[in-house]
């Protein structure tokens, strides 16, 4: 097979998960792709298993976090494109001819580019909901590759989330994923922040390149960073107000073609600085306000 890409794994002790994830990108794949996994903790077999399989991999003893678990793997990286997937996704037919027929159309490496999850309850702005399973023991396999392209999907503006892919260089570009967000709440639109600010105007979710996503089978068992504020007092702008007015995440790729103006980017950031400085004036008054009531 053709060389394909690196594809990032971080996984913490989600064993039977990784293991199908990795199983769906062996046998789905039309490339020859390079998997790393970084095992946090792997206390549940994970280690020996990424051994066996004779995987790329790197380890901490503890979790890490995306963040820094990203960082982490980007070491052993050997092809052009990083592809991150997160440990509780399968990958459908197609998913990989997708990506590298439309990297191949581009005139250059500025782009971030998404696949299309299909999950089993939560409809976001972009995807599908549709229920073949919220577990190993539930999944219906079959009846999902039977079905997975029966609904059509459009290509959509504001590529922010894993499945996505980026060129090893603008990776370099940015550094990567911001360890400041670990354990990694929000670190996706981060990235994609960080994007914008090095001139990648290219955020293109792919509708053909699917993947099935079991949903939050690690964020539930974490301590979640408060990633929302820390967005907002980093970039000055929520992320919300920049997946609506700068990427316009979701909507129909063809129907929105114009370039996306940072000088509106510029603008929301002055006007959401103001609500960030009032939002931590008045958190600051509630701590202080508590410490005397203690008192």
């Amino acid at each position: 097979m053709t060389e394909g890409f690196s594809i990032l794994i971080p996984s913490w002790n989600n064993l039977p998960y990784l293991r199908l994830c990795v199983e769906s990108i062996r046998k789905y794949s039309a490339y020859d792709h390079q998997i790393i996994v970084h095992v946090n903790d792997g206390s549940d077999g994970t280690l020996e298993w990424v051994k066996a399989e004779g995987l790329d991999y790197t380890w901490s003893e503890k979790n890490i976090g995306v963040c820094l678990a990203m960082n982490t793997m980007r070491r052993l990286v050997k092809r052009d494109y990083i592809y991150f997937i997160n440990d509780d996704m399968f990958v459908l037919p197609n998913w990989d001819t997708v990506l590298m027929d439309e990297i191949r159309r581009l005139p250059d490496n500025m782009f971030y580019l998404s696949g299309t999850m299909i999950q089993p309850h939560d409809a976001t702005d972009v995807g599908l909901c549709i229920n073949y399973g919220d577990s190993i023991e539930t999944f219906q396999r079959e009846k999902l590759l039977k079905e997975y392209m029966d609904q059509p999907y459009a290509d959509w503006q504001g590529s922010t989330r894993p499945p996505s892919i980026v060129h090893r260089d603008i990776w370099d570009l940015v550094g990567g994923y911001s360890v400041e967000l670990s354990p990694g709440m929000y670190s996706d639109p981060d990235f994609t922040a960080k994007l914008l600010m090095v001139g990648v105007r290219y955020l293109k979710g792919m509708g053909n390149s699917r993947v099935y996503h079991f949903e939050t089978k690690t964020t539930t068992r974490i301590q979640k960073n408060d990633g929302a504020t820390q967005f907002l007092l980093k970039w000055g702008i929520s992320n919300s107000a920049m997946r609506k007015y700068i990427t316009r995440q979701g909507e129909d790729w063809a129907k929105h073609d114009a370039p996306i103006d940072m000088e509106l980017l510029k603008s929301k950031r002055r006007f959401a600085a103001l609500k960030a400085a009032w939002y931590m004036l008045t958190k600051g008054f509630g701590i202080v306000k508590k410490i005397e009531e203690s008192n």
